[in-house]
């Protein structure tokens, strides 16, 4: 196999590692746990990511048993830990917004009304339903508990970030539901409030 390229996931993959050993297994489910609500990936380049690790070097595995199951741990090596410092002196590029209903919305002249204020609705509890374990995990860290206590000083950071953001996209979508519910019927015949035209150029001047 050829040593392929890293990428950020891989960065991301050596990150973990760099807190703790984990098995391909553990690793997969720890980006679902933390980092997948940022930096989400297909489960298959997970498996693949460590070895890619290994063969650069950056890592290192070993066979374990649980019971009569083997399995592979993975552990970062001293060259794993030299890289990961030089990939963060890099400050990275900016984020991405990738969202369907966001995209629904933005043609919503082509479909009803009702369909418009069903997307939004969604968007919302989106919002809500990612807040929820946001919430716990917040509050583990405040009360000494959380899964990494002695990280919580960088967890609160992320943390923090996705707190504002699940908040806004609850507030985008109460404020998007109240427009929509004055626009008549045929979504194409919609014309903007000024008033609120006007607020929104005002915060875009921020």
């Amino acid at each position: 196999m050829s040593r392929g390229r890293l990428t950020t996931t891989s960065y991301a993959i050596l990150g973990l590692l760099a807190v703790q050993p984990w098995s391909t297994y553990e690793l997969t489910r720890q980006m679902d746990r933390s980092l997948g609500r940022f930096w989400p990936r297909a489960r298959s380049k997970l498996y693949e990511e460590p070895k890619k690790l290994v063969e650069h070097g950056l890592a290192e595995a070993t066979t374990q048993r649980v019971g009569k199951r083997p399995r592979t741990v993975y552990s970062i090596t001293e060259a794993g830990r030299k890289t990961l410092a030089e990939w963060l002196r890099s400050p990275g590029a900016g984020p991405v917004l990738e969202s369907e209903q966001l995209l629904k919305v933005s043609f919503a002249e082509h479909g009803t009304k009702a369909d418009a204020l069903a997307t939004i609705a969604a968007a919302r509890a989106w919002a809500r339903e990612r807040n929820e374990e946001n919430v716990a995990a917040a509050r583990a860290y405040r009360d000494g508990r959380g899964p990494f206590q002695h990280r919580a000083a960088q967890n609160m950071l992320v943390g923090a970030f996705l707190t504002e953001y699940y908040r806004m996209v609850a507030e985008w979508a109460d404020w998007a539901a109240e427009q929509v519910e004055r626009w008549p019927d045929d979504p194409a015949r919609a014309v903007p409030d000024q008033a609120e035209l006007e607020r929104v150029v005002r915060r875009a001047e921020w």
